[in-house]
């Protein structure tokens, strides 16, 4: 059971970093965003964060990403899955490797 509430373990609460061209600009800044569970508190982040990266976490940001339409087919729409996402905000001096890995 984790402190916070909750049975995800950190691996579980934090699905992928994404990388595009904005995230990377934002990694200067100290800024790090992740595609994380649906269910996953802030307070559940920034712990995971923590302790995978051993670093310290400043604030979390989260957000709901929907789907996009897509086609499937000649005539067909469907849609990708919704996704939340979080943006992790380190002290400074501090950093993580992302493309490592």
């Amino acid at each position: 059971m984790d402190e916070i509430g909750g049975s995800m373990n950190d691996y579980q609460v934090i699905i992928r970093p994404v990388i595009t061209e904005k995230n990377t600009a934002l990694m200067e800044e100290g800024k790090y965003c992740f595609e994380v569970a649906q269910k996953a508190t802030k307070a559940q982040i920034r712990q995971a964060v923590e302790r995978i990266f051993s670093v310290s976490v400043l604030k979390v940001n989260t957000m709901n990403v929907r789907g996009k339409k897509r086609r499937r087919g000649r005539d067909k729409f469907g849609y990708t899955a919704d996704w939340k996402k979080a943006v992790v905000t380190l002290k400074p001096g501090e950093v993580i490797d992302v493309l490592e890995g």
